[in-house]
């Protein structure tokens, strides 16, 4: 039976929609040691042999320190409207303390001058895991002087753009940081101990408050404060009351944990209880909620793929990183009794399940949180395995395929009212990707590492034609 050649209905998405695209600054920078920066912990991590895949490091990146024009002129002539990138807060202020080197903040004057000529908007991170050694050897954030260290480099910063960077966000990801960085050690410290990642969530959360506060001490009222944050998606893999636990576990140390203090100003009393083996919590102190607990003007979401989860049986007790990386040791404190599941589906070179209703499930979520906040995806992507053709050209289908979907679930969230108003691609290019090196492509624009050569994927060219348009263009589009 022949289907019907019925039209499909163009997807479209509000004028004011913001189209950009996102990178960090490990990532991509290089430039390691020049014009005063010192080393960060992911300087540290990834010249200590066997952290990460080939021995590879950010020590050139793809050398974006030096190229930055010509990469804000790519953005431009995809018609990208956006751009957030974070700063290396050790280019910034080497130590963690003290003041800034002017040097390190010229080259991000420089970067935000030349978007800003490009029509294109800036959005600041302020925190992409690039903590500065000394502070790592202090303590690093399981020490609570690590957020008012942040608050600190947080003023240096916005005083330095305030004025012409409207869009800011205090830090990408604080579950990364905490629990890949001090529970599983498949990120920079690479530490393992569990109650000090707790610790560390506490004080990221800390930091994003006070960095808050320092932020609108310096900056127009105008501006908007927002964090990234990157909670599961979890779904229990059956209505068992164990399983919908585990489900609840998981999620109380993914999500929980930084929107309960973030929006609500407390902490999960489910959250508290399930880690009380490792911690009684005694880090918290007097103020501390209320002080996390700032106004935000937007909250920021990235979502890659769905958690699926179960309770353990004997046989699935051992602790696993969940995708996150290969470890003996797990990211979820005090979750030994939470067996991981892969969802059913195409997968891409991350092994994570490629499935877009995660993506509207996780707005959705987050519109009930805070019904009104604006909100904004600001990761969201696929690594695939790219490669130029013959012709140089370089069609990566899968991805356009991807984003084409992922969109779609953004729209439909803003049918269903959430106040969706702006997507980051993760990511602009090909870069260091933290433990993986450079095994995996997230990028829209293919960077050849020898030469450092830049070509836009179809993914690139499908992308910037719905930037400009404001429509989805036909997955066939860019080919």
């Amino acid at each position: 039976m022949l289907e019907s050649a019925t039209p499909v209905t163009p997807v479209t998405f509000p004028p004011a929609f913001l189209w950009g695209a996102a990178t960090s600054a490990y990532q991509i920078e290089g430039a390691v040691r020049e014009d005063g920066r010192t080393p960060s912990i992911w300087d540290t991590f990834s010249h200590t042999p066997g952290k990460t895949a080939g021995g590879d490091t950010g020590d050139v990146a793809v050398d974006h320190y030096h190229r930055y024009r010509d990469d804000v002129a790519l953005m431009k002539d995809l018609g990208l409207g956006a751009y957030r990138f974070s700063i290396s807060w050790p280019r910034v202020q080497p130590t963690g303390r003290g003041p800034a080197v002017q040097r390190g903040l010229d080259f991000y004057r420089r970067l935000v001058d030349e978007l800003l000529a490009a029509g294109i908007k800036p959005a600041v991170t302020l925190y992409h895991w690039d903590l500065p050694q000394e502070l790592e050897d202090a303590g690093g954030w399981p020490e609570r002087d690590t957020a008012y260290r942040f608050a600190e480099y947080a003023q240096i910063v916005g005083e330095a753009l305030g004025d012409r960077v409207e869009q800011w966000i205090t830090l990408n990801e604080p579950w990364c940081a905490a629990f890949l960085g001090y529970a599983s050690g498949v990120h920079a410290p690479g530490r393992t101990d569990p109650a000090a990642a707790l610790r560390a969530a506490h004080h990221l959360n800390l930091a994003h408050g006070l960095g808050t506060v320092a932020l609108r001490s310096v900056m127009p009222a105008r501006n908007s404060v927002a964090i990234s944050l990157n909670t599961s998606v979890v779904r229990p893999l059956s209505q068992s009351p164990a399983d919908l636990a585990a489900a609840r576990k998981i999620d109380d140390l993914s999500g929980g944990i930084f929107h309960g203090p973030i929006l609500h100003g407390a902490y999960p009393q489910t959250l508290l209880e399930a880690t009380a083996p490792l911690t009684d919590w005694s880090f918290v102190q007097d103020g501390d909620l209320g002080q996390i607990r700032q106004p935000i003007d937007a909250i920021c979401l990235n979502y890659y793929t769905p958690t699926v989860v179960s309770a353990a049986d004997a046989d699935s007790r051992a602790p696993r990183a969940d995708g996150h990386g290969a470890s003996d040791h797990s990211p979820w404190p005090a979750a030994e009794d939470v067996a991981f599941h892969q969802p059913p589906g195409e997968r891409t070179e991350m092994g994570w399940t490629v499935d877009p209703t995660g993506l509207h499930e996780l707005i959705m979520r987050y519109n009930r949180e805070a019904p009104g906040m604006p909100l904004y995806i600001s990761e969201n992507g696929a690594a695939y395995d790219d490669k130029p053709g013959a012709d140089g050209t370089v069609h990566d289908p899968d991805r356009v395929a991807y984003l084409n979907g992922h969109l779609t679930a953004v729209r439909q969230a803003i049918a269903d009212g959430a106040d969706v108003r702006g997507y980051y691609l993760w990511s602009l290019l090909d870069n260091f990707e933290w433990a993986y090196g450079y095994e995996k492509r997230f990028g829209a624009v293919y960077v050849d590492y020898a030469s450092q050569q830049r070509t836009p994927k179809s993914s690139a060219l499908w992308y910037g034609r719905a930037a400009r348009t404001g429509t989805l263009p036909p997955v066939d589009a860019a080919e």
